[in-house]
């Protein structure tokens, strides 16, 4: 089996497991009589750990390799589900996502290792393809979760989704042992460790390489609107069409497909022809213009067609920016690097959970929607102030002279 299959199974299987968690905790917290603010504020407690243990999974992929880190991880995610299925006080379930969120910032080494295996010209294709993998997660576990649970609240069970999402962290652990190589040789440790003193943290890296800066202010206003909208999916499904754990769920599942589909095939063939920087912009624009069509539909139907608009941009911008900023990396630091980008990303997911509960309570179901398109509107200026950095500092223009090549 290839390195870059197996990464993709274990990410699919990594994602997977949070995944199966994500549809249940509004309807956990209900059932423990938290209010909306308070649930949002639980999931951005998750992305605050995570954003935190984001860039030391990144340098310690660096220094220690890609291997232990994954493995060292999944063990604690496993252990986090645990906690969450047999919490007897909303203080346990947000232990849990405490815990939780510490572990999920090894997707900043996953990261690492598809560009340690990737040529600069194939990197789009191959973070696409991690990016792939999430969303495969993303899809199928809140419709297993959902599933599982089932869809009555006051009988909905909790345990036998933990119970499946700890069975797939071991799985992957089993895995990453057993049949993925390490990428990081031990001369490229030993030049991260020499290069860990120059880079001590983000804010150093953020302040050595300009045009890592701006991506990284593109992926941030991303991930603050896509936060909001999962911090509030299902609280908005309730309000609005009167949806359960089940229901949602597959709900998820199917809006998931249309960003796997962007991210594993349409970008492999749309960045060759016209450049990471391009199908940035138009990832942005498409994520954009669903979210304010979901936000303002009048019925389901026009807010399904909003959502697969806003997939689709996602599907676009979030390979094609974590190439951009991986083309920023030496080979001794890239994982400091992705862990800084990916850092981003968490720091997106923290500031959305708090402003969505909010702005649910005192605008109604719409709003934080309507908010999201707004704040990811910026990323657009910050693609274009990265490009030309990148120009100015005679890296990649606006397309790429050596493209990513398809599949094969």
């Amino acid at each position: 089996m290839k390195p870059l299959l197996t990464l993709f199974i274990v990410c699919v299987i990594d994602v997977l497991g949070f995944g199966v968690i994500v549809p249940l905790i509004p309807y956990i917290g209900s059932r423990f009589d938290a209010s909306p603010a308070l649930i949002t504020a639980i999931l951005g407690v998750h992305a605050l750990c995570q954003l935190i243990a984001a860039p030391v999974w990144g340098r310690l992929s660096d220094r220690y390799g890609r291997r232990p880190i994954l493995m060292f991880s999944l063990a604690g995610a496993c252990v986090s589900y645990a906690i969450l299925g047999f919490a007897p006080d909303i203080g346990w379930v947000l232990a849990s996502r405490v815990l939780g969120g510490l572990m999920a910032g090894n997707i900043s080494a996953a990261m690492a290792y598809a560009s340690d295996i990737s040529t600069p010209q194939d990197r789009a294709k191959a973070l696409g393809t991690i990016g792939a993998a999430i969303g495969i997660g993303f899809m199928m576990g809140p419709a297993i979760g959902g599933l599982l649970a089932g869809n009555d609240l006051a009988t909905a069970s909790f345990v036998r989704p933990a119970l499946v999402s700890m069975a797939l962290a071991v799985f992957a652990i089993v895995l990453v042992a057993l049949r993925l190589p390490e990428s990081h040789t031990p001369e490229q440790r030993a030049r991260a460790a020499l290069e860990e003193g120059a880079r001590r943290s983000p804010l150093a890296l953020l302040r050595e390489l300009p045009a890592l800066r701006y991506v990284t202010l593109a992926a941030l206003c991303i991930a603050i609107a896509q936060a909001i909208f999962e911090s509030i999916f299902a609280l908005w499904a309730l309000a609005r069409f009167g949806y359960g754990p089940r229901t949602v769920g597959l709900f998820m599942f199917g809006l998931a497909i249309v960003p796997v589909l962007m991210q594993g095939g349409l970008v492999r063939v749309l960045v060759p022809r016209f450049g990471e920087y391009r199908i940035a912009y138009a990832g942005i624009a498409s994520f954009v213009i669903g979210m304010a069509i979901a936000a303002l539909a009048p019925g389901i139907e026009v807010a399904v067609l909003g959502l697969v608009i806003c997939g689709a941009g996602s599907g676009a911008f979030n390979p094609t920016g974590s190439a951009l900023a991986s083309k920023q990396a030496g080979g001794g630091n890239r994982g400091s690097v992705l862990g800084t980008y990916q850092s981003s990303s968490s720091l997106g997911r923290v500031i959305g959970p708090f402003l969505s509960g909010a702005v649910f309570a005192r605008f109604g179901a719409g709003a934080p929607l309507l908010l999201g398109a707004m704040i990811a509107a910026p990323a657009a200026v910050a693609i274009a102030l990265s490009s030309r950095r990148a120009r100015s500092a005679g890296q990649t223009p606006a397309r790429d002279p050596n493209p990513v090549r398809g599949p094969g």
